[in-house]
């Protein structure tokens, strides 16, 4: 495994992991890190926001009857992951996290416990490839039952929008009534101060791995058709669950399955 770990180029769930304070990272990526933030100074802000929006999300779920999370995308562990966010609202929780980085796979491995009721489980899948995803969920989780289908800052390395929308429309006809779409999609809209976005995310695709895309409100919301947005809709992400917050250049919403 260690021969598909490049430590020659900037990877996502690294870059993303030094944003967010973490040691799970090395010099090539925190020199982009860097980068990335004097082009766009509020992409730490961004990052932690996203991080909160998870834990919001997860705990009104949670409390609201959810047991099963698939989260697809899940980056390096920090606090308060899915799981320990879940099965502290409802320790019987089980979850199930996708990523394709070796470096995650790693540390997910090692890190990623579960209270004794509930089970937390890893695969290793790309999210491109949803069919394989639930193939592998479907050995965890019962998708005859509700799931939370998490995909944080994660449609956005899927550069072609009809694409993105059919890997969505593949997850959700795959669980029942009552199951939730949860995303978060970076935006150029000024009205969230997107602006900024643009030359970072240039900067980014010649410099980092996997290549990023931002998207309008409108292109996010077709993620969504089919499902019942729940309030208060499409938002900043900051913005769901934390109405006062400052907003940040990335949308979040949640779907529920009718």
């Amino acid at each position: 495994m260690t021969d598909r770990i490049r430590t020659d180029i900037a990877h996502n769930a690294r870059v993303w992991n030094y944003w967010l304070g973490g040691k799970d990272n090395y010099p090539v990526d925190r020199a982009v890190g860097d980068q990335v933030t004097s082009f766009h100074p509020g992409i730490g802000e961004v990052a932690r926001a996203d991080r909160a929006f998870l834990g919001r999300v997860v705990t009104r779920l949670a409390g609201e009857g959810t047991r099963q999370f698939l989260d697809i995308g899940t980056g390096l562990p920090t606090a308060d992951n899915t799981h320990e966010v879940a099965q502290r609202v409802a320790p019987d929780a089980r979850i199930v996290y996708v990523d394709n980085d070796p470096i995650v796979l790693t540390h997910a491995r090692a890190l990623l416990t579960s209270a004794p009721e509930g089970v937390t489980e890893y695969v290793d899948a790309d999210a491109h490839d949803p069919e394989k995803i639930l193939a592998a969920a479907g050995e965890v989780l019962d998708l005859g039952r509700p799931v939370a289908v998490l995909m944080l800052g994660i449609l956005n390395f899927v550069l072609d929008t009809d694409e993105a929308r059919g890997i969505v429309r593949t997850l959700m006809a795959a669980v029942p009534s009552g199951s939730h779409l949860v995303l978060t999609h970076p935006t150029l809209e000024p009205e969230l101060g997107g602006e900024g976005n643009e030359a970072a995310m240039a900067f980014w695709n010649e410099n980092a791995t996997p290549p990023i895309t931002a998207r309008t409100r409108e292109e996010f919301t077709s993620f969504f058709e089919g499902l019942d947005l729940l309030a208060p809709g499409v938002v900043s992400c900051s913005r769901w669950g934390a109405p006062e917050a400052a907003a940040v250049a990335q949308f979040g919403a949640v779907g529920r399955k009718p």
